[in-house]
């Protein structure tokens, strides 16, 4: 299938079946983050650790992605993904019978590892059928079936943990891994033929040294992984912030995280109708600035007290629906510029993505876990991507990417 081939296949089901690949790493954060304050208190640690565990995953799932990357591109799409998956079934079953903090760490970043096929497989998948504008609209289509998992994925942990405990959110995890394979298995077409492979692991593993040496793919890789720092700050710190901070409970804390979810979704959709007449990046370079100024008001509310709690949710809610108009543009414009190793340049965005975030999204911990915490480390996220796109890219100067 040609790069110009339409997304309106009526593909519904196709896009689903990518969105809850895509979404396997969301979900394994988001049915967990109710539990976070119970983990603290049965492991006997502090918040932090808790976080850890978060954060980790993420780290975890930088490094899979790079490996898996360079491994889709020499032995196709199917395999690594049904590997990957299957092995998230079993850190999810010793996840759930961690016996300390530390062990439970150390899993996690293993689930994230192995959970990142799915993620690089379904974004490789897309660039092997669609380019430039096709493929921002459908990885947007994608945050519709993404945007489901905190919609629901809290307050169904929060309903698992009521009942029979946080262990159980990770049984929970290893069903749906089960259910993921058995449609991977049958549903996932192998999109990329063996005479388009890379020739040898070595030389897969060459396509980095490619890609560093792009600074435009490079700067592109960065930005939708700033972006999700700044996602992530808010998923981390929002447990301890609204739960703790203002003494909402888990319902309340549910119903919150999901309305933001509703945010992030609308964003998404909003973005997949305008990249039909307006490019990606001048989508970009109007919404980025939107996402500073937001986060800039979110630090000012958290830091004087105005607004309380209303205002904090508000303004919340705006810069998530806005956020997600940079990651698809992003990712679609850097994957354009490589379509012969797809494989490894999804890679390499989604290890910028769950990488970034995963080192950025601590500070909130580590800097109080509060509200000026989580504030400070989002507004410093989104002007580096910022700062990011004006220095590092033509985004701004005149005639810079017009075509893109």
């Amino acid at each position: 299938m040609n790069s110009h081939t339409p997304v309106s296949r009526n593909t519904a089901k196709y896009v689903l079946m990518l969105g809850v690949m895509t979404a396997l790493p969301a979900i394994s954060t988001d049915i967990y983050l109710p539990s976070l304050p119970d983990v603290a208190r049965d492991l006997h640690t502090s918040g932090t650790m808790a976080q850890l565990t978060i954060t980790c995953m993420m780290v975890g799932g930088a490094v899979g992605q790079l490996v898996v990357g360079p491994l889709s591109d020499r032995f196709g799409r199917r395999l690594p993904v049904l590997i990957g998956v299957a092995l998230h079934v079993l850190t999810s079953v010793l996840c759930a019978v961690s016996p300390a903090i530390v062990p439970l760490i150390v899993l996690r970043a293993a689930q994230g590892f192995f959970n990142a096929s799915a993620t690089v497989v379904a974004m490789a998948v897309i660039r092997d059928r669609f380019v430039g504008p096709d493929a921002s609209r459908l990885l947007s289509r994608l945050m519709l079936v993404i945007g489901v998992a905190p919609l629901f994925a809290p307050s169904v942990g929060g309903l698992i943990a009521g009942q029979w405990g946080w262990r159980a959110v990770f049984g929970a995890l290893a069903v749906y891994g089960v259910v993921l394979w058995f449609v991977v298995l049958l549903r996932l077409p192998e999109t990329l033929p063996a005479e388009r492979r890379i020739g040898s692991v070595a030389g897969a593993w060459r396509g980095y040294r490619v890609l560093l040496r792009d600074r435009h793919f490079v700067a592109l890789a960065v930005m939708p992984g700033l972006g999700q720092a700044v996602l992530m700050s808010y998923v981390v710190g929002s447990p301890f912030v609204l739960r703790e901070g203002f003494d909402l409970s888990a319902n309340q804390f549910a119903l919150i995280f999901a309305v933001n979810g509703l945010g992030l979704v609308a964003g998404a959709q909003v973005n997949a109708a305008m990249v039909r007449k307006v490019a990606p990046i001048r989508i970009i370079r109007s919404a980025l600035p939107v996402c500073v100024g937001l986060t800039a008001v979110l630090l000012a509310l958290v830091l004087t007290g105005t607004g309380g709690l209303i205002g904090l949710l508000v303004v919340l809610f705006l810069l998530l629906s806005v956020l997600n108009f940079i990651p698809p543009n992003a990712s679609a414009i850097a994957l354009s510029r490589h379509g012969e190793r797809a494989g490894t340049a999804a890679a390499f965005i989604g290890s910028c993505q769950a990488g970034v975030a995963g080192l950025v999204s601590p500070l909130v911990g580590l800097l109080g876990e509060d509200a000026p915490a989580m504030g400070t480390v989002m507004f410093g996220a989104a002007v580096t991507a910022l700062l990011v796109l004006a220095l590092a890219t033509p985004a701004y100067r005149r005639g810079g990417w017009s075509h893109a």
